[in-house]
């Protein structure tokens, strides 16, 4: 298949764009800053473009099966996060032009505000309320594409990213802000970043969970 990454520079979308690579896709990664792309491969294209311009993507886009997005913005103490909304805007807006129906993005466990109750304290009381400001802008850009009907989209919520390769751990889904063991509490507090770039990829062939938010971890 022919893949469009975007935040293929990040340490997920390094991965995604390596696992796409050795399973014989054909990946163009869309990066702000191609010196930063250190993967060579005679199937990889690395182009330049802004993340927050249709204009800028659409021609990237056009030829893509797929749009798969690892893009992650830093926690705002002072002001609200709009990266992912305002990103995933200009996305859109590409693919409709570049006639391409698919894509698959990544946001987190708990996005929404009131979904924490059953973290551990730390998780739910520290660690929690310093990214609410990156949770709440991944839930609004939740709430958008739930209101996208032209476009098969998945969003992704993993738990904590451990930047470790993928496993050959079986996966665990739930169609909520997180994966309850068999007690309803989270099953976990982190995942390898190489093991969600294994679980995007394995959507791609997929309709399990088109239109819908898929939490993740792996057992």
């Amino acid at each position: 298949m022919k893949i469009a990454v975007l935040g293929a520079t990040g340490q997920t979308g390094q991965y995604l764009v390596n696992q796409a690579l050795q399973q014989g896709h054909q990946v163009t990664a869309v990066v702000r800053n191609p010196d930063k792309m250190n993967v060579c491969h005679e199937n990889l294209k690395v182009v330049q473009a802004s993340i927050f311009s249709s204009d800028s993507l659409k021609t990237h886009f056009k030829g893509q099966d797929v749009v798969m997005s690892c893009l992650g913005f830093p926690v705002s103490f002072f002001g609200g996060v709009t990266g992912y909304t305002l990103s995933m805007n200009a996305i859109v807006g590409a693919m409709r032009e570049a006639r391409v129906n698919r894509i698959i993005a990544i946001t987190s466990w708990y996005t929404d505000p009131n979904s924490g109750g059953s973290a551990s304290y730390l998780i739910r009381f520290l660690l929690l309320p310093m990214i609410r400001s990156v949770l709440n802008n991944q839930f609004e850009m939740e709430k958008y594409l739930e209101g996208v009907d032209d476009v098969q989209w998945t969003v992704v919520r993993p738990p904590g990213l451990r930047n470790q390769p993928a496993s050959a751990q079986e996966f665990l889904t739930h169609e909520g802000y997180f994966v309850p063991d068999d007690n309803g509490n989270p099953a976990g507090s982190f995942v390898a970043r190489g093991d969600v770039a294994r679980f995007m990829l394995s959507l791609i062939n997929s309709n399990a969970w088109v239109k819908r938010c898929v939490s993740m971890t792996t057992k």
